[in-house]
C-alpha cells in the first residue's frame, strides 16, 4: 500500500474543542492544508498553533486545481484537506481529489471525526439503524421528482438546509409528505445556541416562523411507515 500523502481530516462544527489530538497532530505534520476557506481554518488553527501553511482549495476552483495537488503529491508534497466544518466530501469539497487521488494510486487516509448528521439523527428520536442521506435538495431542476420520492422513503431521510431557505423546504415537505409528517431540526449544533425542535412539520413550521431562523440546519424525517 502506498504511503499516506492525502489526509482527511474532519473539523469542528461549532465548538472549536471538538477536534482529535491526532487530527491536530497530521494537520502540523503535512506539508500544505488545503481549507475551502482560509480565513475560516484560520481560526481553527491559530487556537491549536498550527503553522502549517494554508491553501485555499473550494467547490469554485476545485475542478482546477486538483490535477496541480495530485502532480504535487506525486512530486512528494504532503497535503491535508479539511473543508469549513465537518468531514470533507460529505456535501463539502472532496470527492473530485479523493477520486483522482485513487486513480494515481495515492495513499490515502480519512481521519474519523465531527458530522453534523451523526448527532442530529442519533438525537432526534428516529430510528438510526438504517438511513438515508440526500444533503442538500436541488433548488430547482428535479426537485419535486425529489421530494415525491422522498414522500416513499421508510427509513430516516437526512437532509442539510440553509437558514434562508428552511421554511420553503418545510412547506415543500408538508406537502409532499403531510403535515402531520414528523420532523426533527437540528440548528448551530454544538454552538451556545444550539437546539433541536422534534414535532410535526406543521408545529416546527409554526415554531420557526415565531422564532429564530439563524445557523445551520440539520433535518430528520422520520420515514414513511411500513404498510
Amino acid at each position: 500500500m502506498s504511503e499516506t500523502s492525502l489526509y482527511l481530516v474532519p473539523t469542528p462544527i461549532g465548538n472549536l474543542g471538538d477536534i482529535t489530538y491526532r487530527a491536530v497532530e497530521v494537520l502540523k505534520s503535512v506539508d500544505k492544508i488545503l481549507a475551502e476557506d482560509t480565513r475560516t481554518s484560520g481560526v481553527l488553527l491559530k487556537h491549536y498553533s498550527i503553522s502549517t501553511p494554508a491553501e485555499s482549495f473550494h467547490a469554485f476552483n476545485e475542478h482546477k486545481r486538483t490535477a496541480q495537488i495530485i502532480e504535487r503529491i506525486q512530486n512528494g508534497e504532503t497535503f491535508a484537506l479539511i473543508t469549513d466544518a465537518g468531514t470533507p466530501g460529505i456535501s463539502d469539497p472532496g470527492f473530485l481529489i479523493v477520486r483522482e487521488a485513487v486513480n494515481a494510486g495515492i495513499g490515502i487516509e480519512c481521519l474519523p471525526g465531527a458530522t453534523a448528521f451523526v448527532p442530529a439523527l442519533v438525537k432526534s428520536g428516529f430510528p438510526s439503524d438504517r438511513f438515508v442521506f440526500e444533503g442538500f435538495l436541488p433548488h430547482k431542476k428535479g426537485r419535486q421528482t425529489k421530494l415525491k420520492m422522498l414522500a416513499e422513503e421508510t427509513r430516516s431521510i437526512v437532509l442539510y438546509e440553509s437558514p434562508h431557505r428552511l421554511l420553503k423546504t418545510l412547506a415543500q415537505l408538508g406537502e409532499f409528505l403531510g403535515k402531520e409528517r414528523r420532523v426533527s431540526i437540528s440548528r448551530e449544533l454544538t454552538k451556545k445556541f444550539e437546539e433541536t425542535v422534534t414535532d410535526t412539520i406543521e408545529a416546527v413550521i409554526s415554531h420557526f416562523e415565531s422564532g429564530t431562523v439563524k445557523g445551520e440546519f440539520v433535518m430528520i424525517i422520520e420515514g414513511k411507515e411500513k404498510s
